[in-house]
């Protein structure tokens, strides 16, 4: 159910990203699938949702439709954010937090001091848009200082090939993202990007990734298109144990 999982090492902040693992989803969604857009699902979704909040020892989680942007949403209780967005923010202890992907960046954010945490959706898009440098401006609004972010997994630079000019604009924008695939033609390397954007943003960064094209473990829209679901980047702040 968890490919990683792990406590800040400056507090009572849980971080999470799942595998495809543990669910309920039929193939070829096997089988825990977090994903909003499967028609008729509904009750998948729900059941996923109730045994991956039970895992985590939540009674919830604050959800988002996401749409490759940069716009982010404070919440303070669990259930789906108003609006379209691709970034979560809390100051709530209790409110866990959850950003579903399945070739995008997946950014889970930290400040276990202050206990404000967040998550971000950071496709090429969303990278483009800015919602890394969104995400921490909106979690230093709500007082967080020191920003641990955890980067989970992605499709590789390596795999993750696109035209020629698309990749010529976007590193134009974000220059870490110029890449090249295995067998030599142009490509962009996501994860490099976040984490150029998330080192400008004064954030300190921690790598858990690993290529979703290349790994059966987890879900890829590069590798199975439609017949692809979703994984979730989770976090939470675990009330009245901050001092």
């Amino acid at each position: 159910m968890f490919a990683s999982r792990e406590r800040s090492e400056f507090g009572p902040v849980d971080i999470a990203f799942t595998d495809r693992h543990g669910g309920i989803s039929s193939a070829p969604f096997d089988s825990l699938d977090v994903s909003r857009s499967r028609p008729g699902r509904d009750a998948e979704l729900a059941s996923n949702l109730a045994r991956l909040a039970n895992a985590f020892a939540v009674p919830g989680f604050a959800t988002m439709h996401q749409m490759h942007g940069a716009e982010v949403r404070v919440v303070d209780v669990p259930g789906l954010a108003p609006g379209r967005c691709d970034a979560l923010v809390t100051k709530t202890a209790g409110v866990a937090l959850c950003v579903r992907v399945g070739d995008c960046v997946p950014v889970v954010f930290a400040d276990a001091a202050t206990g404000v945490v967040g998550v971000a959706h950071a496709g090429r898009a969303g990278m483009v848009a800015g919602v890394v440098g969104a995400t921490v401006d909106a979690m230093r609004s709500l007082g967080a200082t020191l920003i641990e972010a955890y980067i989970g997994s992605h499709v590789c630079g390596g795999c993750y090939e696109v035209p020629p000019a698309m990749r010529d604009e976007v590193a134009g924008l974000v220059p870490a993202a110029f890449a090249c695939t295995r067998w030599g033609t142009p490509s962009l390397d996501l994860g490099a990007g976040v984490r150029s954007q998330l080192d400008a943003a004064g954030c300190t960064s921690n790598d858990r990734a690993r290529c979703t094209r290349e790994s059966d473990d987890l879900y890829s829209h590069r590798r199975d298109g439609d017949r692809s679901g979703r994984f979730a980047g989770l976090v939470v702040v675990r009330g009245g144990e901050r001092d």
